[in-house]
C-alpha cells in the first residue's frame, strides 16, 4: 500500500511538537524527521515565531527553540493547553517541559 497523500494534522504541528520535544533541534534535523524540505521549515518556523507559538535563542552557534502558548487558532481551540494538542505529558530533551507558559520563557 502506498503512503496517504493527506493526514489529520499539518506539518506547522510536527515541527512545533519536535521543537517542543527536543529544543536543540537543528531545522534540518526536525525537516528530517517529518520528511520535508529544510526550507519549508524555516518558513513554518519563521510563521510560528510570528504567531507568538515560538522563540528563537541563540546559544553559541546553534539556536534553541522554545514553544510557548499562544492566541487561539480556532475558536474549537478554547479550553485545550497547547501541551495537551502537541501530546506532550512527560520531560523533553534539551531542557524543561518545552512548553512556556504565561507567554514567559522557561527552564
Amino acid at each position: 500500500m502506498s503512503e496517504p497523500t493527506w493526514g489529520f494534522v499539518t506539518n506547522h504541528f510536527y515541527v512545533l511538537r519536535c521543537l517542543a520535544r527536543d529544543s536543540s533541534l537543528t531545522l534540518r534535523e526536525v525537516a528530517e524527521r517529518i520528511g520535508i524540505t529544510e526550507r519549508a521549515v524555516q518558513r513554518i518556523v519563521a510563521e510560528l515565531e510570528e504567531g507568538g507559538y515560538l522563540i528563537r535563542a541563540r546559544e553559541g552557534r546553534r539556536n534553541r527553540y522554545v514553544v510557548r502558548e499562544g492566541p487561539l487558532r480556532r475558536a474549537q481551540d478554547a479550553g485545550i493547553p497547547l501541551a495537551e494538542i502537541l501530546g506532550l505529558d512527560g520531560p523533553r530533551v534539551g531542557g524543561g517541559d518545552g512548553i512556556a507558559r504565561n507567554h514567559s520563557f522557561i527552564d
